[in-house]
């Protein structure tokens, strides 16, 4: 094959394809070169210029040709689908790669979510690469349903699709030095691998001790400060835009000429409605683009540089000796992927794939029962206040992983429990241990989701992806919690005694239908949080998903109770005297 491709180069045979007339992105020039052929032989880039001829042929009349598209971190269960479908979601927008971590499956099913994970990653047109999860549980603070030690994930670490250790959510076990822990950074840096982190809220002194400890990247910056303190020590910083979690704006002028090889997209969660209305990365081009970054730079964050950080030497450029992936469009100012091309075959044009979508995924048994519940009652979810009057209370803010820890006075049942106050936004929240191990219901206070009467409740809590609900009464919340274990999983809304639900049958996290069936069943679902009188304008769901993950400040909750992110412990409900 090598051999061939050299002739080919060197014009002395026909190419297999030659791209006529396209205006390539050259990322290493930062510049645009026009009217250049682009000659492929085996699904590779062989030689760019002039006067290459192929047995097929294609004018691309002047369109620019940009190299396919990098998301540098994102968990495909936040798509509610699985990989293959995934996929066929992210190829009409450009997106030909994805590092991925399947640390949400993973805290569910443990090493056979992995396998799943991989054997389907495996089928899908996208590579998807993958990250190994490196905090199954993320905290010692909740109850997940696997664990996973350095000598579980050793087994992965040499499958070709694996590029390292994911994001290292616990810093406490690494500014502490636990033995697993530091058994896992040795095990991706042993193997010559990439290591992922996760630094939320983390002060100068403990990135230097990420730094120390192999870790390269973060996608966790929220203001351009951060970021700049982050791409000093030597990381790469991932600039975010997901379906709750919107950075990009944000980390932006942290940005420059100087600098600019450091940063890379992701999209960490993203739902499937806005994947279908927005996009991925190709969304995170655009805003960078309208902010007033030099479009060949954002083009650049979205390919080489998310390459050369993970090491996929034959991705993120149009250049001899890298993969004929790319993407063909009218205007870098105004991105939108017109044909899609993957080592040289075209993959979808005018934002629909070339080829059928009708397949069914096959589930593994032990993925399709993980639902199991302890015996409630409407007095399950009730609150003590121990004859207190003011609380904890978690607050939420839009489009933001951030909490804030709120004391305010509640009002307070003739029984002595938190009676739910929807003019003043404070309901009750609760997360009900689902993995059949300890029993737990963790309950708490909320304000900021805006519910005026019923429930909605869901499997998806990072991380350890208990049942996470919230409502107005504890009768609303038991009939939510009672329909997501009929379903095994998923999303559900009740509003005057009626529910409406999205199952999600593979592990709590995926469902098995393609984007435009699950983002159906999500408009129904937002159909019905209009009922419950919910009218904010960032997705509840995605926002309810992760007050359950103790690793993000500041006041969260788990099955085991309230948490407090900055003081690392548990706190009572009530606000003693």
């Amino acid at each position: 094959m090598l051999e061939n491709q050299i002739k080919t180069a060197q014009k002395q045979e026909l190419c297999d394809l030659v791209i006529k007339n396209a205006t390539i992105v050259d990322v290493f020039n930062k510049t645009l070169i026009k009217d250049q052929d682009v000659a492929i032989q085996n699904g590779m880039i062989v030689g760019t210029g002039l006067s290459f001829k192929g047995r097929d042929e294609y004018d691309a009349k002047g369109k620019i040709m940009v190299p396919g598209l990098i998301d540098a971190h994102v968990h495909i269960e936040s798509s509610m689908m699985t990989p293959r479908h995934f996929s066929d979601t992210l190829i009409p927008r450009g997106v030909t790669t994805a590092i991925t971590d399947p640390h949400e499956i993973a805290n569910v099913s443990g090493e056979r979510g992995i396998r799943f994970m991989l054997e389907e990653a495996e089928k899908a047109d996208t590579d998807l690469y993958t990250m190994l999860p490196s905090s199954v549980p993320s905290t010692p603070f909740e109850t997940a349903g696997a664990k996973l030690t350095a000598t579980d994930l050793a087994p992965f670490m040499d499958h070709p699709k694996v590029l390292g250790l994911a994001e290292v959510m616990d810093s406490s076990a690494v500014t502490s030095g636990d033995e697993d822990m530091l058994a896992k950074l040795a095990l991706a840096k042993n193997a010559g691998k990439n290591i992922d982190g996760h630094g939320a809220g983390l002060g100068v002194d403990a990135l230097n001790v990420y730094r120390t400890a192999g870790i390269e990247t973060d996608h966790e910056c929220v203001t351009a400060e951060e970021a700049i303190e982050r791409v000093r020590r030597g990381f790469y910083v991932m600039l975010r835009e997901g379906s709750v979690a919107k950075d990009v704006k944000n980390l932006l002028p942290a940005v420059n000429e100087a600098n600019s090889h450091r940063f890379m997209f992701c999209t960490d969660d993203k739902h499937p409605d806005d994947l279908l209305t927005e996009g991925s990365i190709d969304h995170n081009i655009r805003i960078a683009i309208e902010e007033g970054v030099h479009p060949v730079t954002a083009v650049q964050m979205a390919t080489i540089n998310p390459a050369v950080c993970f090491g996929l030497k034959t991705k993120g450029a149009v250049a001899p000796g890298f993969e004929a992936t790319f993407v063909l469009t009218e205007s870098l100012e105004e991105f939108h992927a017109d044909e899609v091309y993957i080592k040289g075959v075209k993959k979808a044009e005018k934002g629909k794939l070339t080829r059928d979508t009708d397949y069914t995924v096959d589930l593994p048994e032990e993925l399709k029962e993980t639902v199991h519940l302890p015996a409630l009652t409407e007095e399950s979810f009730a609150i003590s206040m121990n004859g207190c009057n003011r609380a904890n209370i978690i607050e939420v803010q839009a489009n933001s992983l951030v909490t804030r820890h709120a004391v305010e006075h509640v009002n307070v049942n003739e029984d002595g429990t938190f009676a739910p106050d929807t003019a003043a936004d404070q309901l009750i929240l609760a997360v009900v241990e689902r993995h059949g191990k300890t029993r737990n219901i963790g309950l708490g206070i909320v304000k900021g989701l805006g519910l005026k009467n019923g429930a909605i409740a869901t499997t998806i809590a990072h991380d350890s992806h208990n049942i996470i609900t919230v409502g107005t009464s504890g009768r609303d919340i038991l009939q939510a919690v009672r329909k997501i274990e009929k379903d095994q999983g998923g999303l559900t809304v009740v509003s005057s005694g009626r529910a409406v639900s999205c199952p999600l049958p593979c592990g709590g996290l995926m469902g098995l239908v393609p984007v435009k069936a699950a983002a159906k069943k999500l408009d129904e679902l937002h159909e019905a949080l209009h009922k419950t009188g919910c009218e904010n304008t960032f997705n509840p769901f995605l926002t309810l998903s992760f007050l359950a993950l103790p690793v993000i400040p500041s006041l969260k909750l788990t099955d085991m109770g309230l948490f407090d992110v900055k003081e690392m412990k548990h706190v009572s409900v009530p606000v003693e005297k």
